[in-house]
């Protein structure tokens, strides 16, 4: 279409130059005509009008002249020029009445104008400016263009005749071979279906190749057998023969560029964006490598495809020999020149580059949709979100919410179409869809194990305390105490424990329905889901056992209670009548056995004290009623005077001891006074004390006894034979003495 409007523009600006000088020449005459009439006949005056006025008014009646319409025969010759097969269909036959309207049109305004620039000249006047009317060009003054040309004509003829060899018969047969080969042959067959482009380079070298090789082998024979006939030279001089055969490669040359431009012009016309019929279809991938989306090829790769092939038909049928160097033969191989000429790949290039460019806007915004919706996935923003969220503290639901969002959106990358059909490319989208959607299942698992790990953990924390339950459930107390602590515990874990865990489960089996639909579990995790679930059921004979083993404790921990206060009253009683013991203990030389006497006794007082504690406590434990023990509490009062007693007079004897047998001048009298009264005191106290105990025990005695006699009779042997005060008086009588010898 744009070529028959060039075509039709051109012939129009032809043929208005050729009618211009014939209308000129024409004009030129009637001027001279009518001056030559307005000069015979005078004219009568008429009123004078404004300059701007006349004009535009004479303008109007010289463009409202008729004019001579175009020759019908012109426009028949216009349209023999335009080929045939561009003006076939109905849409062609309107286009050019159209175009043949407007060719009219203009040569009437071409003529119009024409006659107002050869009659009116336009003034220069004020209002005028934007006319464009002006005079003719003026031919040049005093020039001779005239030239004889019948001598030139001949002289030119000769030459033609005598250099022009492609009148040549052998040439026309040539020229003939030549149309009959090349005029229906393409080096490349370019109809085929979706392709590859090194599939498309590949099959394309191959054809190049192979169409090469056929020419070689057919056309090429047959131009060499052509000019080893005997009358391929006939009419040739001599002296002319290298402008012959200089002709024949030339010839051939040109026929073989013409294939080749041929062949090149039907592969960019495929590209034609008003006819996308013909359009080569390629194969192309969208792909997901190393977590970068891009196409496969890439765009710059199909580019380069699709522009070798230009490159790949320009190197075709670069090494034919010429026809004189096959002749001649020789180590000097001559070949013809078929190269493509610059402009013709520039063009090429150029052209493909632009429908390159325009036909790849459709894949471009495909892989656009794919980078704006999904393009989060893999630009760190997932990462950042899944980290940010981890870091948080989130519910199980939250999580199922947000590994959700990731699951929706693998399901919908998958149901996305396999395959994206445009123009000129067949995108397939399998591999970043598989891509994106192992992506989006990750995150999703790198969630579901944060959860499911938080699951076991759950659980197990869940059997634990089953397990610590069912440990002390069942351990054996070995005090009163701790089963007693174990009472507790069991009670409290059958009301509060138990409904917590219940709880606790009841949540875990709502995690296990979602987790077991998404979520493959390891065998040893659905045994601990299993374990979980089941443990409801199995701690309820453990408290039954735990109920028979208390029962079988409390029967064990009370004989041993029981046996425990008698064996305390017969260790007391025993303690008693050691302490009665004490009483009898009389000489002063075994005091030191005394006071480790009564030191063991002190000791066995204190183990029967914390046994009493251990008793009473128990009879808490098992809500018995308190027993306390008198005897006790009547030894601490009575041990307390004979221990004061015989670690006073041990000290006495130890203290004597060194100062008599001690060195001299090592002592101070002053301070061994001070000493000596101090020992006498106590001493002194002690006695007292025993004096007043024994009054007591008399005062006691007296209550008890009903015969006076008796009772005096034994009091008075006590007042004898009390050994304790006697060893008192006997220990002041020694400082009584040793003070008096310190005197001395």
């Amino acid at each position: 279409m744009l070529f028959f409007k060039y075509c039709v523009k051109v012939l129009k600006t032809i043929s208005n130059y050729k009618l211009y000088f014939r209308i000129d020449r024409a004009l030129k005459d009637y001027k001279a005509t009518m001056e030559e009439k307005y000069r015979r006949v005078p004219t009568p005056p008429e009123p004078e009008l404004p300059s701007t006025t006349n004009y535009l008014f004479m303008k109007k009646c010289v463009e409202n002249n008729p004019v001579v319409p175009i020759q019908q025969q012109w426009l028949t010759s216009m349209l023999t020029l335009v080929p045939q097969s561009l003006m076939e269909g109905k849409d062609r036959e309107l286009l050019v009445e159209e175009l043949l309207d407007e060719v009219t049109k203009d040569f009437e305004m071409s003529m119009k104008r024409c006659v107002v620039r050869s009659v009116l000249v336009k003034p220069d006047v004020k209002g005028l400016e934007d006319e464009k009317e002006g005079p003719l060009p003026v031919s040049p003054l005093g020039l001779d263009f005239s030239r004889p040309w019948h001598n030139s004509f001949i002289q030119a003829r000769s030459q033609i005749l005598t250099n022009l060899h492609i009148l040549h018969p052998t040439l026309k047969i040539l020229l003939d071979i030549g149309y009959t080969t090349f005029s229906k042959l393409l080096i490349v067959d370019f109809l085929k279906g979706p392709v590859d482009c090194e599939s498309l380079k590949n099959d394309v070298s191959l054809n190049c190749s192979k169409t090469e090789e056929k020419l070689l082998n057919t056309w090429y024979p047959r131009v060499i057998n052509l000019f080893t006939r005997k009358e391929a030279l006939e009419g040739v001089k001599s002296e002319k023969v290298d402008s012959f055969y200089n002709c024949v490669a030339t010839l051939m040359s040109n026929q073989l560029k013409e294939l080749l431009r041929r062949t090149v012009e039907a592969y960019v016309k495929l590209f034609d964006p008003e006819d996308k019929r013909w359009l080569p279809l390629f194969k192309m991938e969208l792909t997901f490598d190393d977590e970068k989306m891009e196409f496969y090829p890439s765009l710059q790769d199909l580019e380069e495809a699709i522009l070798f092939i230009v490159t790949r038909i320009g190197q075709t049928l670069q090494n034919v020999q010429t026809v004189h160097s096959w002749l001649a033969g020789g180590a000097t191989t001559v070949t013809l020149d078929t190269e493509l000429a610059n402009h013709v790949i520039a063009w090429a290039s150029s052209t493909l580059k632009r429908a390159i460019q325009a036909n790849l806007e459709g894949p471009k915004e495909h892989f656009e949709r794919y980078v704006e919706r999904y393009g989060w996935l893999v630009d760190g923003t997932a990462d950042t979100r899944i980290e940010s969220f981890e870091a948080e503290h989130h519910s199980f639901d939250e999580y199922t919410a947000f590994i959700d969002e990731f699951l929706s959106l693998a399901k919908e990358i998958m149901s996305l179409p396999l395959l994206a059909h445009f123009p000129m490319v067949r995108l397939d989208c399998d591999d970043l869809k598989q891509g994106l959607t192992d992506k989006a299942k990750s995150f999703a698992n790198i969630l579901m194990e944060r959860i499911v790990a938080n699951h076991v953990a759950e659980n197990e924390k869940i059997c634990k305390e089953f397990e610590t339950m069912k440990e002390r459930a069942l351990k054996v107390p070995e005090t009163t105490e701790e089963m007693m602590e174990m009472i507790a515990y069991v009670e409290k874990a059958k009301t509060t424990g138990i409904q917590e865990l219940l709880i606790k489960i009841k949540e875990c089996q709502r995690r296990m329905n979602y987790l077991l639909d998404v979520f493959i579990f390891a065998p040893e995790d659905l045994a601990l889901n299993a374990t979980v679930l089941l443990w409801p059921q199995k701690i309820n004979p453990i408290f039954d056992e735990h109920d028979d083993l208390i029962e079988q404790s409390k029967r064990k921990g009370e004989s041993e209670l029981l046996a425990k206060r008698e064996k305390l009253i017969l260790e007391l009683e025993k303690q008693t009548r050691r302490m009665e013991e004490f009483t009898e203990f009389s000489e002063l030389d075994r005091m030191q056995q005394y006071v480790t006497d009564m030191r063991a006794l002190q000791k066995r007082i204190q183990e029967a004290e914390e046994t009493v504690t251990f008793i009473n406590k128990e009879e808490t434990l098992f809500k018995w009623e308190l027993t306390d023990y008198p005897v006790l509490e009547s030894l601490k009062v009575n041990i307390d005077p004979y221990q004061k007693l015989f670690v006073l007079i041990l000290k006495w004897q130890r203290t004597e001891k060194r100062w008599m047998d001690g060195a001299f001048l090592d002592l101070n009298g002053e301070i061994m006074e001070t000493e000596v009264d101090e020992f006498f005191r106590e001493i002194y106290k002690m006695l007292k004390v025993f004096q007043q105990k024994q009054k007591k025990a008399e005062l006691e005695r007296k209550k008890t006894l009903h015969r006076r006699a008796v009772v005096e009779e034994k009091l008075e042997e006590e007042k004898k034979d009390n050994p304790t005060i006697t060893m008192c008086s006997s220990v002041m009588e020694q400082i009584k003495d040793f003070k008096v010898k310190k005197k001395h």
